[in-house]
């Protein structure tokens, strides 16, 4: 690993479960970080299940809901991004099934939604929620820039 992407780790609690190009994901996201002038100290993706990421929610959050993703920003304001970001892969299955879209791109458009939050976007109002939608499809066109096009 190198640089600035090896800033960047993926952690797996869930079997059988892994993805194609995860180097190109870190550099990726390490780009939406830098566009956002955020620097990385170092970030953890988890990915997990949703009994894991539904205890998580309860204990830290209070919450008693299944998410698809808890991002924990643990560094101090203004320090480069140190980070907990856990992503249910159960959650992206079934999200991916009911909008109609592919696991794959399901999965990258939680990833780049944990990297957002980083960058101080939130989604817990209506219009932040509109907000942060077109920040992940704006990403997400751009990660899957279809061949032969720049």
């Amino acid at each position: 690993m190198s640089g600035a992407s090896s800033k960047i780790e993926f952690h797996y609690l869930v079997d059988p479960f892994t993805f194609k190009h995860r180097q190109k994901v870190k550099a990726f996201i390490n780009r939406l970080l830098k566009k956002n002038h955020k620097r990385v100290e170092h970030i953890n993706y988890i990915f997990c299940s949703d009994d894991y990421l539904l205890e998580l929610n309860k204990t830290h959050l209070k919450h008693n809901t299944l998410t698809d993703i808890i991002t924990f920003e643990l560094s101090p304001k203004g320090e480069d991004l140190l980070a907990d970001i856990y992503i249910s892969i159960d959650r992206i299955r079934e999200n991916a099934s009911i909008f109609q879209s592919s696991f794959t791109r399901e999965l990258h458009r939680v990833i780049f939604h944990g990297a957002l939050h980083l960058c101080g976007y939130k989604d817990k109002s209506k219009q932040d929620a509109i907000m942060m939608r077109s920040l992940e499809e704006k990403w997400l066109d751009i990660y899957f820039v279809p061949r032969g096009t720049k």
